[in-house]
């Protein structure tokens, strides 16, 4: 993967390029960066080009300016694609990813392949009293860290992954998230109930793992009742961050769902 940053944005991105026809572009999950996806990079590289960011105060973008923050993220990737001359992407996105991916799509729709979101929520219908408890889980889980980082990583690890691998390759990259981004993720509200569902022209695949928090089990539920035509995985070994406890299944997942797509285009 080489790795880019353009002038007009603070948005570390790191590309794959193998004159394949089509793109993916992952999104990773809060306090973690995009070596989340390495598997599936290793995975997908001779098949796909590959487009991988670390969101905005994760990884290497946190050379940032008055200004900046979480809500540009659409605009900054799809500034990205226009300097790489991408048309067009599929899209993963986890938990945290999963907001921006919708994000994305619900701002330039036309850009986008496919969509999928793991460990996420419909972010056009998120229930109100379920917001609230989400937002009560991330304030808990703040106060961790603004009194230890290893506390708070420690904490996260578990919640984030089930098998051994996954929770320490999870602690690896969140002792590494500093304290200062948590003013990044504050905006996170604001990207919620924003959009209405409009007809999608591209198709959509959610899911979780069965070991994920009820409320995330609950949250795929109401989302698929909401788009029936959807479709939905649930990874029977695996906590909130899928493809780190189920590599290989996921890959397999992904794989199907993107070659379900290309008989659609």
């Amino acid at each position: 993967m080489q790795q880019f940053k353009l002038d007009s944005s603070p948005i570390v991105y790191y590309t794959s390029r193998k004159d394949c026809r089509e793109w993916v572009l992952f999104l990773h999950a809060a306090f973690v960066n995009h070596k989340m996806f390495q598997p599936q990079i290793i995975y997908f590289e001779n098949k796909y080009n590959i487009l991988a960011v670390d969101i905005i105060g994760h990884g290497k973008s946190t050379d940032t300016k008055k200004g900046d923050c979480l809500e540009k993220m659409s605009a900054w990737i799809y500034d990205i694609m226009n300097a790489e001359k991408i048309k067009k992407l599929h899209i993963v996105g986890i938990s945290l990813g999963a907001v921006l991916a919708q994000d994305f799509a619900n701002r330039y729709p036309e850009a986008v392949n496919s969509l999928a979101c793991f460990g996420g929520y419909d972010i056009n219908n998120f229930d109100k009293k379920m917001k609230k408890e989400n937002s009560s889980s991330q304030i808990r889980m703040m106060l961790k860290a603004f009194v230890s980082i290893k506390w708070f990583a420690k904490a996260n690890k578990k919640i984030s992954a089930l098998s051994p691998q996954a929770q320490n390759d999870f602690y690896d990259m969140n002792i590494q998230f500093p304290k200062k981004s948590f003013l990044y993720l504050a905006s996170l509200e604001r990207m919620v109930n924003v959009f209405h569902t409009l007809s999608r022209k591209y198709p959509l695949l959610i899911g979780c793992g069965k070991f994920d928090i009820p409320m995330e089990l609950k949250a795929v539920e109401d989302w698929k009742s909401s788009e029936p035509k959807l479709k939905v995985v649930i990874f029977e070994n695996a906590g909130h961050c899928v493809n780190m406890d189920m590599p290989q299944k996921f890959n397999e997942v992904m794989e199907e769902f993107w070659g379900n797509t290309k008989n659609c285009l």
